[in-house]
């Protein structure tokens, strides 16, 4: 963890089809942050598809053949748990109050300035997991708590969310530092019946 940033490798994807720019920006993050850089929209689609889903994606707005307004939009229509910073030199307008970008930034946008909105984010994205954790635990910990042990064998919907408990714990772990505390208080409500 340096220069600021509380997650200790955030993964971002660094989306401009300028090659230039989008290995400047990358450079920007490369010793705090796990980066991927995309050359277009459609890569970036790619990308997203492909495998982990970026914690924060730095986005470009003027693109050929796929805008950064429709990158985001698709995004958008995935439902990803990422969160989305345009990065471009198109100066916003009204046009923006419809775009559900986290955070935008007119290019150039110096080191401190990248880290920081990047950081920003990571931890609004921390604090959402979180929010899913919580209420996953409580369910499973409730259905636990009150179910015999042979009603809960090979129940499917348990076994999602025990699943989904664990992907969304191992996030919030690599993005929020005392995670560790945040986790283990919740572990202090009782749910058993009186």
């Amino acid at each position: 963890m340096s220069d600021g940033m509380r997650a200790s490798e955030p993964r971002v994807l660094m989306v401009d089809d300028e090659k230039t720019v989008a290995d400047a920006y990358a450079l920007r993050l490369e010793d705090v942050a796990e980066v991927t850089v995309a050359y277009g929209g459609e890569a970036a689609l790619d990308t997203v598809s492909d495998g982990r889903v970026p914690d924060v994606i730095l986005l470009d707005r003027h693109m050929p053949q796929m805008s950064g307004d429709e990158v985001l939009e698709r995004i958008r229509e995935r439902e990803l748990e990422t969160r989305v910073i345009m990065v471009t030199a198109i100066d916003p307008d009204l046009d923006v109050l419809d775009m559900p970008f986290d955070d935008y930034l007119s290019k150039p946008v110096d080191r401190t300035d990248v880290i920081a909105a990047v950081d920003q984010q990571c931890q609004v994205l921390a604090y959402q997991l979180l929010g899913e954790y919580f209420q996953l635990e409580s369910t499973r910990a409730v259905v636990t708590a009150q179910l015999p042990a042979e009603d809960l064998g090979d129940n499917d919907e348990l076994a999602d969310i025990e699943k989904r408990l664990s992907v969304v714990e191992e996030r919030i772990r690599s993005l929020l530092p005392e995670a560790d505390d945040l986790l283990s208080s919740f572990d202090g409500i009782d749910r058993n019946k009186h």
